[in-house]
C-alpha cells in the first residue's frame, strides 16, 4: 500500500462527509507517520514500511473487537467498522500451504534437524509482512513433528 494512497482515500472520505470511515484511515496514516519518524525516514516512506504497520493496526483493531464487552453494542460497531475499513488496505497474506512451500523451498536442510527454534530464526524475518506469525508457527510446528 502506497502512502499517497491512504491519503487520497483519506481525502476523499473527508470530501464526502464520512466521518467514521476519515477517522480509521486517518489514524492509519498517522501510525505509519509516527514509525516513519521512529525509523528515521520521514520523507520517503516505504510500501513494506506502510504494510507492516497496517498488519500492526488490524491486529489491534482485531483485539479492540474481540475484548469488547457483549453490553457495549455501540462501541462494538464502531471497532468492527473500524477493523473492516483497515482490513481493505491489508496487504493479503500467504496461506497454510504457500508458507509450508516457501518453508521447504528456502529452508529444507534446517527442516530435516527438526530445530523449530533455528527454522523460526531463519524463517521470520522472510515472510515478515507477507504471512500471519501465529500460522507461521504453527506450520513450523507441524514440520517439526
Amino acid at each position: 500500500m502506497q502512502m499517497e494512497q491512504l491519503q487520497k482515500d483519506m481525502i476523499a472520505a473527508m470530501k464526502a462527509k464520512d466521518k467514521p470511515r476519515k477517522e480509521a484511515i486517518s489514524s492509519l496514516v498517522s501510525a505509519v507517520k509516527k514509525v516513519a519518524i521512529d525509523e528515521g525516514c520521514r520523507d520517503d516512506i516505504k510500501e513494506e514500511l506502510v504494510d507492516r504497520v497496517i498488519l500492526k493496526e488490524l491486529k489491534t483493531a482485531k483485539e479492540q473487537v474481540d475484548t469488547c464487552p457483549q453490553e457495549r453494542e455501540d462501541l462494538r460497531a464502531e471497532y468492527e467498522f473500524r477493523y473492516k475499513v483497515i482490513e481493505e488496505y491489508a496487504p493479503s497474506l500467504m496461506g497454510e500451504e504457500e508458507i509450508r512451500a516457501f518453508v521447504m523451498e528456502k529452508f529444507g536442510d534446517i527442516v530435516e534437524s527438526k530445530n523449530k527454534g533455528m527454522i523460526m530464526k531463519n524463517v521470520m524475518p522472510e515472510l515478515k509482512g507477507k504471512a500471519d506469525g501465529k500460522l507461521i508457527n504453527q506450520v513450523v510446528a507441524k514440520l517439526c513433528q
